[in-house]
């Protein structure tokens, strides 16, 4: 009788508001719970403590600030309520600042009902006049402890628009499992990121909005900086994020520029960023070293001999600045003193290749082991079709076939194997520019100070590995006056034989490093990765997992983004000045854009492409390389199998069959979005991989963090080490070949003195001191590098099953590290490891800060 009176006194004790009280998130406060030896029961109500941590700009006087300016904090519930199905009452509180060394606090306490349950989100708006930044949220005196909620996030002032800010738990949940209490706030920040496409943007927004690259010339300044629209149905490119600036008066195609490009305001660089020395001597060199240096392009002249070059780091060299700016202060490594009034000294660091072996650039090996293990690893292919034959129109560009022989493949490679052999045996290699580059020539070489040609390079494996090249061909397509011209030129022990191989490699090298920085390094990382960025903001809301997994990997890329339109990739912008391509540099990396493909950009598939590797069960990561010592592959499939193996387990945590994945509408809404609008010009190719299960889900990701971690760091941080000595690596080929229609003195000049010849062909000495000045900032470290792997988000830090998902993918990138290290110290190894060689560490995860030639950070931030 008595166990059952008291299972119906816990019955209906469970169903009292007091059980929930005591379940329910807030703690409540006990000071009245004993009042002289008598027993109460809990108040109504419980007490929450609230902790801000903000910052002003840097800009803003902060002490100021910290005493006037003060929050709304709005805590709302996770659930609905129960009994009347509505969203329960919010609990709102004035937060006022108290200065905390730089930062501020701004406190609160809340009265909540015991009702109240989990706590979802807290809505904050900003009372102050300005801006500030929220690091987080803190609620103390909570049942289950102390809950904080990471904001990370500029907040408006009401003043500038009077939407609240909504920040969410750390918890991820799917559009499904969304607790009822937040649904609607759900849906409602993602209408307000995604704006309504119209009127100019501003700088304290948050939208993400799509537009095509318009915004590259300036028309209205000169009709000779107007620059075609790229995206479109004349040429193909992706999305950018759209600004709203108004059109141009004199081009409505185009839009106007402007001294600043609207960012969504989160995307804007950190203050320790914008900072740091590399960005500000990438804004420097762009913004006032730049002009000064057109101005001197009218007397630019080439380098009057090779020893003059090494001049540029040991003894440096005077250009005169027009810039109110103190360049020691921004160039510290560059700008040694002030000669006279706006005359500085420029003094270079020696990149290693010159450091190890200043006459490496030379060698024919190091010429081939670059392709492998150098700035641009990502070109060569396995010749798998022969003969060679262009695919050009043969009226326009001239007969097809090449001139690279069978004949000419057996006079290089007889002592090793008959051409059969070498083709049958996959040894024989090539790096193809040839029909890419021909529907430019013409055009480029009607611009004054450069020349192009379409060029074939083709190579040979040795038993030892290495590659030796075999022959060059160069080609220029008809003209109205002249028919087409092709030469085959090959490696030569005469005289005139080998100056002429030498000119014919300073093309190539030209060809592959344009090639390299507007298809390799713009277009198939930066370019491609900024749709992914404005998709996933778009379309997945802060609290759903994948948006978590893949933020880091976002992380100020459309900011660099941007600053490339305004400075590097814009008419007469420093790519313009320094490249072979010239002004038509952005639309031949639209011409390549139509041979993208998404599912092609995972290595894997890349090395299958390009004939570099072939399936294999038996292999490490299933797939035979068709050459062994390729540092880039076999360092970057470990890599990717890392990143692979922690977004499997990520993925597989959050989607346990293929159902989840389809009937996630925030997800399915991404990937149409990426397809159909970002990259809408190829929405109908036919690469595109489907997103109904887990496994498709893991392949796209992968793709995606591969290309922002690993492929970025593997083309961007050796620019210097590698290109910084430009001879090894030209941007631009100035002059064609001497044996092209030559006059009687122009070979009369190269036969006399074929190394002025040479020098005449290399950058001058602005172009060259500009490239390399770009060099050195594009592959610098900044002290707030993110690295990958080294940092765990708070949403999965909470999560014990990802958090050791995330360890274990920590420690397998330390592997990494041993494994580089072990690599180049096997002396079999001759593409990493021999005396002078730049040894390959682009792929080591972790690098101190400076030009390092090693580290791969998270995201595409330089």
């Amino acid at each position: 009788m008595k166990l059952g009176l008291l299972a119906l006194v816990v019955k209906l004790f469970l169903r009292t508001p007091l059980f929930g009280w005591l379940l329910a998130s807030p703690s409540p406060s006990n000071e009245r719970s004993i009042v002289n030896g008598n027993i109460f029961l809990p108040p109504d109500k419980a007490t929450i403590k609230a902790v801000v941590s903000a910052k002003f700009n840097q800009n803003q006087l902060k002490w100021l600030n910290s005493m006037i300016a003060k929050l709304t904090l709005e805590i709302v519930p996770a659930e609905i309520d129960p009994r009347t199905g509505l969203e329960k009452e919010t609990v709102k509180e004035e937060a006022k600042g108290i200065r905390d060394g730089d930062e501020v606090k701004f406190e609160a306490k809340f009265e909540v009902p015991l009702d109240f349950g989990e706590i979802g989100a807290v809505i904050v708006r900003n009372e102050h006049f300005k801006e500030m930044y929220l690091y987080n949220i803190s609620l103390g005196q909570l049942r289950k402890g102390t809950l904080t909620i990471n904001c990370n996030s500029w907040v408006h002032s009401k003043d500038d628009n009077p939407e609240d800010r909504i920040f969410f738990t750390n918890k991820s949940y799917l559009p499904s499992q969304t607790p009822s209490g937040l649904r609607r706030l759900r849906e409602k920040e993602l209408r307000i990121l995604r704006g309504d496409g119209h009127g100019e943007r501003k700088k304290f927004e948050r939208i993400y909005d799509y537009d095509v690259y318009n915004d590259l010339g300036n028309p209205d300044a000169d009709s000779n900086l107007s620059r075609p629209v790229l995206g479109g149905t004349e040429y193909a490119y992706p999305r950018r994020c759209r600004t709203g600036r108004p059109r141009c008066k004199t081009d409505p195609l185009s839009e106007s520029r402007s001294d600043e490009i609207y960012l969504p305001r989160d995307e804007e660089f950190s203050e320790v960023k914008s900072q740091s020395f590399q960005l500000n001597k990438l804004f420097a060199i762009a913004h006032a070293i730049l002009p000064s240096f057109v101005e001197m392009s009218s007397t630019d002249k080439e380098f009057p001999y090779f020893t003059k070059i090494d001049t540029l780091f040991a003894e440096g060299i005077n250009l005169k600045v027009k810039t109110k700016l103190d360049l020691r202060d921004i160039l510290p490594s560059f700008i040694k003193k002030i000669v006279n009034d706006g005359e500085y000294l420029f003094r270079f660091e020696i990149p290693q290749l010159m450091a190890r072996d200043r006459f490496s650039w030379h060698r024919d090996e190091e010429f081939c082991r670059q392709t492998l293990a150098g700035l641009n690893p990502c070109s060569i292919q396995l010749l798998q079709e022969w003969p060679l034959r262009s695919k050009l129109d043969p009226e326009v560009y001239g007969p097809p076939e090449s001139a690279i022989t069978k004949e000419i493949v057996e006079e290089q490679i007889k002592d090793f194997l008959t051409f059969e052999e070498a083709l049958d045996q996959g040894k024989l290699f090539v790096l193809d520019y040839h029909d890419l580059l021909l529907q430019y020539v013409n055009k480029v070489r009607d611009i004054k100070g450069t020349t192009l040609y379409g060029s074939r390079t083709l190579m040979f494996l040795k038993p030892t590995e290495e590659l030796m090249p075999i022959a060059i061909e160069l080609t220029r397509p008809p003209t109205n006056k002249k028919p087409q011209w092709k030469q085959v030129f090959t490696p030569s022990s005469d005289a005139t034989g080998a100056w002429l191989w030498k000119l014919a490699k300073t093309h190539v090298l030209a060809h592959d490093s344009g090639y390299h920085q507007l298809v390799s390094h713009w277009l198939r990382t930066h370019c491609v990765t900024e749709p992914y960025i404005i998709a996933s903001n778009r379309q997945f809301s802060a609290m759903h997992p994948i948006y978590r997994l893949l933020h880091p990997h976002f992380r100020f890329t459309l900011a660099i983004n941007a600053e490339a339109r305004q400075s590097l990739i814009n008419a007469n912008g420093i790519i313009e000045m320094g490249f072979s391509p010239g002004k038509y540099s952005m639309e031949l990396s639209s011409i390549a854009y139509d041979q993208w493909n998404f599912l092609s950009q995972g290595l894997p598939a890349d090395l299958l492409v390009r004939g570099m590797a072939k399936e294999d069960s038996t292999a490490s990561h299933g797939l035979q390389l068709a050459i062994e010592d390729y540092p880039f592959a076999s360092d970057g499939l470990i890599l990717w199998d890392a990143i692979k193996e922690w977004v499997t387990s990520y993925v597989n945590y959050y989607y346990l069959d293929a159902g989840l994945v389809e009937s996630d509408c925030e997800l399915q809404a991404w990937w149409t979005e990426i397809r159909t609008v970002g990259h809408g010009d190829k929405k109908d190719d036919p690469f595109w991989p489907n997103l109904h299960t887990p496994n498709d889900l893991i392949e796209i990701l992968t793709i995606i963090i591969w290309v922002t971690s690993g492929l970025h760091a593997a083309i961007n941080f050796g620019q210097y080490d590698f290109a910084g000595y430009f001879p090894n690596r030209p941007a631009i080929a100035r002059t064609k070949m001497p044996i092209e229609d030559p006059t009687e003195e122009e070979w009369k000049q190269f036969i006399k003195n074929p190394e002025q010849v040479l020098l005449a062909c290399l950058p001058s000495v602005v172009q060259a001191t500009t490239i390399m000045a770009i060099l050195d900032v594009l592959s610098t470290h900044s002290r707030d590098e993110e690295y990958i792997g080294q940092r765990i988000e708070p949403s999965w830090e909470d999560n014990q099953i990802l958090k050791s998902s995330f360890q274990t993918f920590t420690a397998r990138l330390m592997e990494l590290k041993e494994i580089i290290d072990r690599k180049n110290a096997d002396k079999k190894l001759k593409n990493r490891i021999g005396a002078g060689l730049v040894p390959y560490e682009l792929l080591v995860p972790v690098s101190k800060e400076g030009v390092t030639t090693q580290g791969v950070p998270n995201s595409i931030s330089i």
